[in-house]
């Protein structure tokens, strides 16, 4: 009951107050979140980069930094972590904790994803995504690049491009205009994500819809006009980026993405089925072997060309579009792969989760893909 929840509120506060005393940890309550650390005292590296920090749910609404910050710790050193809080003086159910380099956040979401609590609640821990981009909508047709500019450096600093777009909605002829935001950091797109509805509205008197982008890259020509491409479902509330911010030369028409656990992350069998096929493989590559052994330069990808050399298939050419975007980080794209020595490309989906160490996006997507060819050829 309501007395009941009171009182163990009450108990957690104390609990955090006294561990607060006991250890000397300082929290700086901030823009609705409560941040330790950025950077905790003793720090003497430099700032981690991309690929550091974890995102974390389900947390119980009366659980707080005494608890959490000892068992995130427990993986390595903390750079920083922060709580987001609410008025009432819980925790909003999610935190994020950044470590001193991407190996040790892995190392976190391996060890504390699924944590279970004492209260019997299973952690979610995955890979954070470092947001820096906006995405304007609804903004005047008469709005032009260097306007727009004048807006934002008025809100913050680190605005890095700004793209500009202008799409025919429907057969009458009416127009949206959007825009993309790259910003230097997430802080400063955060400053300025607080602020430009307002400014648009006091000085065009009409509303604009401000969201987060994720998983997109700037343009290298950010003036060039090119039309919208059409937008794709998607699987959560967070607006998945238009197909022209990833470099791909197919555009399949949209399709939702299965579960994550749909998608096998490791083939072997191919090579058994082209050996028993009479098809001559690399020395290097036994037959049954996944492509994941052997370490990364033996990688799904390598292997496919490999294969398709050895057979004088001529060389894969990879495409893809994004389709989706999951609650739990993964990312969903179409795939359209042509090899020149079989009668038809292979098409299909997968699901990549952005930020593995030491790979780019783009690396890790032709890795899965390889790999859903390879299971594609075995099953043929």
């Amino acid at each position: 009951n309501q007395n009941t929840d009171t009182l163990v509120k009450k108990f957690r506060v104390k609990a955090l107050e006294d561990w607060l005393m006991k250890t000397g940890v300082r929290l700086t309550q901030v823009n609705g979140q409560r941040k330790y650390g950025g950077p905790p005292p003793g720090w003497t590296g430099p700032p981690p980069g991309s690929g550091s920090e974890v995102f974390i749910s389900d947390i119980p609404r009366d659980l707080y930094e005494d608890y959490l910050i000892p068992l995130f710790q427990s993986v390595g050193q903390l750079y920083e972590f922060r709580l987001m809080m609410n008025f009432s003086g819980q925790n909003r159910g999610f935190a994020y904790a950044k470590y001193g380099d991407s190996a040790v956040a892995a190392s976190a979401i391996r060890q504390l994803h699924r944590f279970r609590l004492p209260s019997g609640t299973l952690l979610v821990v995955r890979r954070s995504t470092d947001k820096r981009q906006l995405l304007l909508g609804d903004l005047p047709h008469s709005l032009v690049r260097e306007e727009l500019l004048d807006i934002l450096n008025g809100l913050s600093d680190g605005v890095q491009a700004v793209t500009i777009r202008t799409m025919q909605v429907g057969t009458l002829g009416d127009k949206k205009t959007s825009a993309l935001v790259q910003y230097s950091s997430h802080h400063a797109a955060s400053m300025a994500k607080k602020e430009v509805m307002q400014v648009f509205k006091k000085r065009y008197g009409t509303p604009i819809t401000v969201k987060w982008m994720c998983f997109s890259r700037p343009e290298e020509d950010v003036q060039k006009e090119r039309p919208v491409a059409q937008t794709t479902p998607k699987m959560n509330p967070r607006p998945p980026p238009p197909s022209f911010f990833l470099s791909s030369r197919f555009q399949p028409h949209p399709v939702p993405c299965p579960a994550a656990q749909s998608f096998p992350r490791a083939v072997g069998s191919p090579l058994v089925c082209l050996h028993k096929q009479g098809v001559d493989l690399p020395k290097d590559c036994a037959v049954g072997q996944s492509p994941a052994v052997g370490g990364p330069q033996r990688n799904a990808d390598l292997l496919l060309r490999r294969l398709c050399e050895t057979c004088n298939l001529g060389e894969p050419l990879y495409s893809w579009r994004f389709c989706s975007a999951g609650l739990d980080g993964f990312v969903c794209f179409a795939y359209h792969v042509s090899i020149p020595g079989l009668p038809a490309p292979v098409r299909g989906l997968v699901q990549v989760l952005p930020g593995a160490p030491g790979h780019s996006l783009e690396q890790e997507l032709r890795r899965s893909i390889a790999e859903r060819v390879l299971q594609t050829l075995a099953d043929a």
